[in-house]
């Protein structure tokens, strides 16, 4: 039998290699993706992706998508209340695993698993301690396609924001960058791969520059670019 689990969905390229691995082994039953969203704007939280985009992304995997919808500036308050609550639903309808894209932030795994604890649920991490470099060639290889749709300033410039993640790409990145921006760097929108039943149609509109102060969720204390996707 198998065990009932939710997916943490982002939309970007670490979650859909985490789901491409959790469906290929087929130990877990996903009831539902579950992604953050910025009421204000009605977007993916730091992503920026549009909601719709996201609900097309869900279509075509053939899960249901939970949203939680946060504030436009949430306090780790709102976020621990609004995530806590969630999970409490999950965990009554006989969820008992939360399945995540994380590599390697430590800190982040134990927060996760802490908040996790306090519901009686377990974390899934599937591609954690993973080589970044050996995971964006599989990626790649496994034939996803994904654009930049978020870029922060303080690695990486206005021109990757758009850009498909391809090997020149990945040729192009500064050193100081891991190649599956896992520190922050970039965020992506994934819309094709061996999990779509079908490509996500849109287009590029204009790039956004986004400056946020410390306090935020993230707490980031800087700027990101922003790539507009039209469904």
């Amino acid at each position: 039998m198998s065990k009932k689990a939710v997916f943490n969905w982002s939309g970007g390229k670490d979650s859909s290699l985490a789901l491409y691995e959790i469906l290929q082994k087929k130990e877990y039953e996903i009831g539902y993706l579950l992604t953050s969203v910025n009421t204000a704007y009605n977007r993916v939280s730091m992503h920026g992706v549009r909601v719709e985009l996201l609900e097309q992304q869900a279509k075509e995997i053939g899960i249901a998508l939970k949203q939680i919808r946060l504030p436009e500036m949430p306090s780790m308050e709102d976020y621990n209340r609004e995530m806590f609550s969630m999970m409490k639903q999950f965990k009554a309808e006989g969820i008992d695993y939360s399945i995540f894209g994380d590599i390697f932030l430590e800190d982040l795994k134990a927060y996760r698993e802490n908040q996790l604890a306090q519901v009686g649920m377990h974390g899934v991490f599937p591609i954690w301690k993973r080589d970044s470099k050996e995971l964006i060639k599989e990626f790649i290889d496994q034939g996803f396609k994904a654009i930049l749709v978020c870029v922060n300033e303080k690695y990486l410039d206005k021109s990757f924001a758009g850009r498909l993640i391809d090997k020149d790409f990945l040729n192009n990145l500064p050193a100081n960058v891991d190649p599956c921006g896992e520190n922050g760097e970039y965020h992506s929108f994934v819309f094709d791969g061996p999990i779509f039943k079908n490509p996500i149609p849109f287009t590029q509109g204009e790039v956004v520059h986004r400056k946020y102060e410390k306090g935020a969720v993230d707490n980031f204390d800087t700027g990101f670019y922003y790539q507009d996707l039209v469904p």
